[in-house]
């Protein structure tokens, strides 16, 4: 027992010994009676300070301290933080200390950090600096005709993120037109206009194949009217860009000197009055005939044909004996109105001689003649204002368009000779004037009518 007492009080005393210097290591021993074999573990030399073996961190720092001083890295208790250089990330234990079983209580390495792959531009592209590892550089270009809309670069952080936002390639290129040269064309004979045709313009661009072409103005051939006219086109592609281009069309009429109208007399003329080709008749008022030329015609090299017309006072010959050669005086120059009465007497018949003596001038104007037929045989006369007629022509007269000598009437004829309508009662001034304006006159007669309206006032 003293045996055994005193292996166990050496034992004992050991472990005082040794627990007042490594208490944490060895808290965990048991006492073993002597007979037990006792697993020791790496024997401790403390003359060997190397107890762990060398730790390294590539592309990373170490930090560690050791009780035996920072010169002692591998000393048993020596505990050592672990950082990773810039762009690197720590995988394992940032901390491990060095244990009795000559092991590190951990491992750890560094693991490059990398960021997402960009995203290809379809309208550009990019090239980086180190690829896409922390600090890398990517220069971001885009193809010809598109702009970069954002910042040029991006660099990858060391949080593995990208700065600034990812830009974009737009295309603010505006497409390339060219438009025809500007142009000058004589307007057609007779009239104000002329047919003017070209090419429409071809656009480019350098991102749309077949950008959009917008023509503003008129479509070439066409007919333009005198004077310049401005044509354009407009142009967009898929970006909206715009471009444009323009020239001028310009129709050019040739014109004589305008023609003044004659004495007593007026003119109409087709188109604008005095461009080339447009014709101009002359025509004299009531009361007056036309000598000479009856239309002139304005020519290429600016002068017009023929000569002046004039127009004179109007002379009938009532000295005639026969009802065709009174007509024809009065052949599509004037109308005839002609009033027959059985007596001078007659009621009807002085009551409408009022009215038309107040109505001479209103008369005159529509180119309307009054022939009277008065009494019955063999008194009986005829009458143009206050020259007579030959018997002959009045008994040719009454034959020709059935005019009875027994009654009041009036019959009006146009001016080719036609009777156009029959009154067997007096007709006021109002009446007969609207009668001949809406079934004699034609427009033009009706405009020049409306001009002298007031002359007869």
């Amino acid at each position: 027992m003293a045996v055994t007492l005193h292996g166990f009080v050496v034992i004992l005393i050991f472990y005082v010994t040794v627990s007042a210097g490594t208490e944490e290591m060895y808290s965990n021993y048991e006492l073993v009676s002597e007979e037990e074999p006792i697993d020791e573990g790496p024997r401790l030399d403390y003359n060997d300070p190397t107890w762990c073996h060398p730790l390294s961190l590539a592309n990373g720092e170490l930090s560690c301290v050791s009780p035996r001083g920072r010169s002692y890295r591998g000393t048993l208790g020596t505990r050592c933080e672990m950082t990773c250089d810039r762009g690197y990330m720590l995988v394992g234990k940032s901390s491990v200390h060095c244990l009795a079983n000559r092991r590190w209580s951990g491992t750890a390495f560094c693991r490059q950090k990398r960021c997402r792959v960009l995203h290809l531009n379809p309208h550009g592209r990019y090239t980086c600096s180190q690829g896409f590892v922390v600090d890398s550089r990517c220069d971001y270009t885009c193809k010809a005709g598109y702009r970069i809309i954002g910042q040029h670069s991006r660099t990858c952080q060391p949080d593995g993120s990208w700065n600034n936002i990812e830009p974009v390639c737009t295309d603010d290129d505006p497409p390339k037109i060219r438009c025809p040269m500007s142009r000058a064309k004589y307007a057609d004979p007779g009239a104000l206009t002329a047919k003017v045709a070209w090419d429409p313009p071809v656009a480019t661009d350098t991102a749309d194949k077949a950008p959009e072409v917008i023509l503003v103005g008129q479509e070439p051939n066409t007919a333009f009217e005198e004077g310049g006219t401005v044509v354009q086109y407009k142009v967009y592609d898929l970006a909206r860009n715009r471009a444009g281009c323009k020239f001028i069309v310009r129709v050019v009429v040739r014109r004589c000197e305008v023609l003044n109208p004659p004495l007593h007399g007026y003119l109409s003329c087709s188109s604008d009055t005095n461009n080339y080709g447009a014709v101009c008749e002359y025509h004299c008022e009531g009361g007056h005939e036309r000598t000479g030329t009856s239309s002139r015609v304005c020519q290429f090299n600016h002068s017009w044909s023929g000569a002046p017309a004039e127009c004179r006072q109007m002379e009938f010959r009532t000295n005639v004996k026969t009802v065709s050669a009174l007509m024809d005086q009065f052949y599509e120059k004037r109308r005839l109105l002609i009033v027959s009465t059985p007596s001078l007497m007659n009621q009807e018949y002085r009551l409408q001689n009022l009215m038309i003596q107040k109505s001479r001038c209103g008369l005159d104007l529509r180119h309307v003649t009054v022939i009277e037929l008065l009494g019955s045989a063999p008194q009986e006369r005829g009458r143009i204002k206050t020259k007579p007629l030959h018997p002959g022509v009045i008994d040719g007269l009454r034959q020709a368009f059935r005019i009875s000598r027994s009654y009041f009437s009036m019959l009006i004829l146009d001016k080719n000779g036609v009777d156009r309508e029959r009154f067997i009662n007096p007709m006021s001034s109002d009446e007969l004037f609207a009668y001949i304006d809406d079934f004699l006159l034609d427009e033009e007669e009706r405009d020049r009518l409306e001009i002298h309206r007031d002359i007869c006032v």
